[in-house]
C-alpha cells in the first residue's frame, strides 16, 4: 500500500517517524514492557468486581468474563495498531502531485529538488506501519484531499503582495540614478503638466502618479523634451543631441528622459525590473489576464519605484460597527488616529504574519510525527484501551484535516483581494485600479481586513478541535501546538520589522 503526502517536509518525517516508532515498539517487546498492561488489566478487573458489592453474583465467573473481553480487545489492537505489519520506503513513500497538476502549477517530485541529497539518506532504511495506522494514514490522506480538492483554484494575491512589498532596490547606485532622474525627468514633467493643465482621463490622471508614466513617455514636450542633467555611462555623448553640454573623459553622454528610462537593458526600466524575481512576475502575469506584459512589468516596477504610493480605495466596501452614519468631527479625528495605529501596526504585522505562514505547515509535519513517535507508548499506557486507540486515530485525522484549513485560509485571503483588486473587462470593483500593494496601503477598512485574514491561520484549525470537542474528543493541543510552534518566527519578524522602524524613525 502507497502512503502519500503533499509536503517535502512531510515527505521526510513520515519514513522518520516510523522509523523511530519501529524502535520504541522493538524496545517495548524485547523489555516485556508491552505486558505489563494486561496484568493491569488484571488487577484493574478484579478489583472493580470486588467493589460492587455482594448483589452481584459470582465475583470470580463476573471478573473472569470482564478480563476475557478485555485482554481479547488488547489483543486486537496489539495486532491491528501496534505490530508493525506494512512495509513503507521511499519506494513506498509517494509526493501527491494531484491538486498542483489540477491547478495548472508544476510542482517539482522530491527528487528534483534540493531535499534529493536528504532524501537520498535514509534509502537504506525502511521501516513497517501496523496495519491500521497505514488505513488511518490512506484515509485522512483521501479526505482532507478530497476537501482542498473542493477549493476553486486560484492564485495567492496575499503572498504576492507580500513579496512584492518585500522587495527592494539593492542596489544603492540604481537607487540613486532613480533619485536623479526623479529630479530630472519625472519632477520637470509633473511642473509641466500642472502649468499647461491638459484634460485627462481617469486612467491617464492615475498614470501620471509614477516616474515611468506611458503620459510622459508618449506625449510630446515631456520626457522626449526633458534629458539627464549629468553624464550617464550608458550612453556615449552625441555631439547632436549633447551639443553644448561638457563632453567627459569617460564618453558617457545626457540622455533624453525617454532613452535613460527605455532604452533596452541600459534603460532604468530594465534595470528596475531586474531588481524583482522573474518568478514573482510571471505569477502576476498568470493571474492579471487581462493586462499586458509591459503593463504587469510597469505595475511591479511601479510598486518599488513609485515615488508616492496612491490611495485606491474610492468608498466604504466593508460593513463594520465604527463612526456614526453621519461622521462628527470627533469620529472623523477617531477614526483618522487609528488609520495611523493600524498602518503603524501593520509594518510589523504583516512580516510577522508572514513568517508564521511559512512555519504553521513545517509545525504541522513535525506534530505529525510527533504523533505517530507517541503512538507505542500512548497504547501501552492506555493498556491497549479501545478507546485509547479511537482518541489517536481521531487525533491523527484531525492533524491531517488541519492542511484543509490552512487552504481555505489562503483561498479565502487570496479571493477576498481579487474580488476587491482584481480588474477584468466588464467587471465592476470597488476599487478602481489595479495596483500590486493590494491592500497594504488602503484606508481603515482594508488594513482590518489584513489583521482579521492573517489570523484566520491560527483560528480556522482552533475552531475545527473545538468542534471535535463537541463530540468528546479532546484536541485542543493541536491548535496550540500550531500556536506555539510557529510563536518564535511570528515574534522575530515581527521584533526585526520594529528595531528597524525605531531605528529609521
Amino acid at each position: 500500500m502507497t502512503l502519500y503526502t503533499t509536503d517535502y517536509l512531510e515527505y521526510y518525517l513520515t519514513l522518520v517517524s516510523w522509523v523511530v516508532h519501529n524502535g520504541i515498539w522493538a524496545v517495548l517487546v524485547a523489555s516485556g514492557v508491552f505486558a505489563i498492561p494486561f496484568l493491569a488489566i488484571i488487577l484493574q478487573e478484579w478489583l472493580k468486581a470486588r467493589a460492587e458489592g455482594a448483589d452481584e453474583g459470582n465475583k470470580g465467573a463476573l471478573s473472569a468474563a470482564r478480563i476475557e473481553n478485555r485482554i481479547f480487545v488488547a489483543i486486537v489492537v496489539i495486532l491491528f495498531a501496534g505490530v508493525p505489519f506494512i512495509d513503507v520506503d521511499f519506494n513506498k513513500l509517494q509526493f501527491d502531485r494531484t491538486r498542483s497538476a489540477q491547478c495548472q502549477v508544476n510542482v517539482p517530485l522530491p527528487a528534483e529538488t534540493g531535499w534529493s541529497r536528504s532524501f537520498s539518506t535514509l534509502n537504506n532504511q525502511s521501516a513497517k506501519v501496523p496495519l491500521w495506522w497505514t488505513f488511518m494514514h490512506t484515509v485522512s490522506r483521501a479526505l482532507t484531499g478530497a476537501a482542498v480538492a473542493a477549493i476553486p483554484c486560484g492564485t495567492d494575491l496575499r503572498q504576492i503582495r507580500m513579496e512584492v512589498d518585500a522587495t527592494r532596490i539593492d542596489d544603492p547606485v540604481l537607487a540613486q540614478e532613480l533619485s536623479d532622474f526623479t529630479h530630472d525627468c519625472y519632477g520637470p514633467a509633473r511642473a509641466k503638466l500642472f502649468m499647461n493643465r491638459p484634460n485627462l482621463s481617469n486612467e491617464q490622471m492615475h498614470d501620471v502618479t509614477w516616474v515611468g508614466s506611458r503620459f510622459f513617455l508618449d506625449t510630446a514636450g515631456y520626457y522626449d523634451t526633458y534629458r539627464a542633467k549629468t553624464p550617464r555611462e550608458g550612453w556615449a555623448y552625441d555631439s547632436t543631441r549633447d551639443a553644448g553640454l561638457a563632453e567627459v573623459p569617460s564618453g558617457a553622454g545626457y540622455p533624453t528622459c525617454n532613452q535613460w528610462w527605455s532604452d533596452g537593458s541600459s534603460g532604468l526600466r530594465a534595470r528596475l525590473l531586474g531588481q524583482v524575481d522573474p518568478s514573482l512576475v510571471t505569477r502576476i502575469g498568470s493571474w492579471a489576464g487581462f493586462l499586458s506584459q509591459d503593463q504587469v512589468n510597469d505595475s511591479v516596477i511601479r510598486a518599488i519605484a513609485s515615488p508616492r504610493r496612491q490611495k485606491i480605495n474610492l468608498g466604504a466596501v466593508y460593513s463594520d460597527y465604527g463612526g456614526q452614519i453621519e461622521m462628527t468631527v470627533p469620529n472623523v479625528a477617531t477614526r483618522a488616529t487609528s488609520d495611523v495605529g493600524l498602518a503603524l501596526g501593520s509594518i510589523a504585522f504583516f512580516p510577522a504574519m508572514d513568517a508564521m505562514r511559512q512555519a504553521l505547515p513545517m509545525v504541522l509535519a513535525l506534530l505529525k510525527m510527533a504523533l505517530v513517535v507517541c503512538i507505542p507508548l500512548v497504547l501501552v499506557i492506555g493498556t491497549y484501551d479501545l478507546k485509547s486507540l479511537v482518541a489517536v486515530s481521531v487525533v491523527q485525522f484531525a492533524l491531517f484535516f488541519v492542511d484543509f484549513w490552512f487552504q481555505l485560509a489562503r483561498w479565502i485571503d487570496s479571493t477576498i483581494l481579487d474580488a476587491l483588486y482584481g480588474w477584468g473587462m466588464g467587471y465592476g470593483r470597488p476599487h478602481m485600479n489595479f495596483n500590486l500593494e493590494m491592500g497594504l496601503n488602503n484606508t481603515f477598512g482594508d488594513m482590518i481586513l489584513g489583521f482579521v485574514m492573517a489570523t484566520m491561520f491560527i483560528v480556522l484549525p482552533t475552531f475545527w478541535v473545538a468542534a471535535l470537542g463537541w463530540a468528546g474528543v479532546s484536541a485542543g493541543v493541536i491548535a496550540q501546538n500550531l500556536a506555539v510552534g510557529s510563536k518564535d518566527a511570528k515574534d522575530s519578524a515581527g521584533a526585526g520589522v520594529n528595531k528597524v522602524t525605531s531605528k529609521a524613525l
